[in-house]
Parts: structure tokens; C-alpha cells; sequence
């Protein structure tokens, strides 16, 4: 049999078995400010997340994140609650303790319906606030970075911040007066912080 496939098959299997002994995964917890780009004000809510780590470089989040109050800001309330998924990559090298890493990720933010009548000019097209009292699922995108830094042999601390994307629902009347015909992309800060345990 030449050399040349059994050296490559031995890389091959070599790495493979490296691969399994690093992985890894991770669950945690975690407190999240997030803004929305069209309406003042940071939505504050708490929740858990999964991670995956195939090998030492990539990880896998699956992330849930319930914000429990209504959301006052700039006038009335126009959603009693809401809750975010977002399932996503970190890539990023392992320095000693210290994880930094890039992150992407994609899911939804799920607008909850108010549970009282929100009283709202009649014109069309409607306000936004007035087009999600009603309830909706907006799909979401975030792309921006963090760090993670062992705290222990299994607990760990990790900060996450970037920029989340809402496509808003159309045609709306925004809140810097522009009207838009049909749905719309707006980007404003998210960041988390929060803890885990590996395993």
C-alpha cells in the first residue's frame, strides 16, 4: 500500500480523536440589556444558554432570553413582555484563561401582546407601537464579539456585546416620523453578562 494514504489517513484519524477529546459544553446563565433601534430606552431581561464547542476554536450557542416587563419607554406601553432566541457561532482562540471571540447569530424576538387595548390614532399607516400591541415574531441578527474567562476548572464568566437586528413589521409609521412601506431592518446595542459551568 503506498505511504502517502496511510500517512494521510493517520492525520486524519489523529485529529479526529484530538477534536473529541476537546469537546466541550457549556451552560449558563445570563442578564441582558438590549436596545431597540426605534424606540428610546434598554429592555432589560434575563436568561440561560447552551453552548457546544466542536473544538477548542468554534463554539455553538443556542441562547433564550425573557424580558418580563412592559416596555414604557417613550409613551405607553406597547408590549407586556418579550422573549429572544438566538442561535449563533463564536469563533476565537483559547490564551491561557481568556477566550476572546467574534460571534453571529440569527433567531427572533417574540413581542408579547398587551393584555388591554392601546389606544392609537387612526391614520395609516399605523404608528409601529400600534402594530406590535398586537403581538409579533421579529426576526432578529446579531453580529458583535465577547469574552470568556475560565473561573475555575469548570466555571466560567463571559460578557457578550453587539449589534442586534429587528426587522420591524410594514408598512408602519417609525418613530422618526418616516414612513415605511413595507417591513424594515433597525440595529441598536445588545451586551450580556453571565456565567456557567463547563462539562
Amino acid at each position: 500500500m503506498p505511504l502517502r494514504p496511510i500517512v494521510a489517513s493517520a492525520v486524519v484519524a489523529l485529529f479526529l480523536c484530538s477534536s473529541a477529546f476537546a469537546q466541550s459544553f457549556g451552560v449558563g446563565v445570563h442578564v441582558a440589556g438590549s436596545q431597540w433601534s426605534e424606540f428610546d430606552g434598554t429592555d432589560t431581561g434575563v436568561g440561560a444558554s447552551l453552548t457546544f464547542k466542536p473544538i477548542p476554536l468554534i463554539g455553538l450557542d443556542a441562547e433564550l432570553t425573557w424580558y418580563p416587563s412592559d416596555f414604557t419607554k417613550e409613551g405607553p406601553a406597547f408590549t407586556q413582555s418579550r422573549v429572544e432566541g438566538l442561535f449563533g457561532a463564536t469563533v476565537g482562540p483559547k490564551l491561557g484563561s481568556v477566550r476572546p471571540f467574534g460571534k453571529v447569530a440569527a433567531g427572533f424576538l417574540r413581542v408579547g401582546q398587551l393584555p388591554g387595548p392601546l389606544v392609537c390614532i387612526a391614520i395609516f399607516p399605523p404608528p409601529l407601537r400600534c402594530a406590535l400591541a398586537g403581538g409579533d415574531t421579529l426576526p432578529a441578527f446579531q453580529v458583535g464579539g465577547g469574552v470568556e474567562v475560565d473561573a475555575g476548572s469548570r466555571a466560567f464568566l463571559r460578557a457578550d456585546a453587539g449589534w442586534r437586528f429587528l426587522k420591524y413589521p410594514g408598512p408602519t409609521f417609525g418613530s422618526n416620523f418616516e414612513i415605511h412601506d413595507e417591513g424594515f431592518f433597525g440595529g441598536a446595542l445588545r451586551f450580556t453578562v453571565g456565567a456557567g459551568v463547563k462539562f
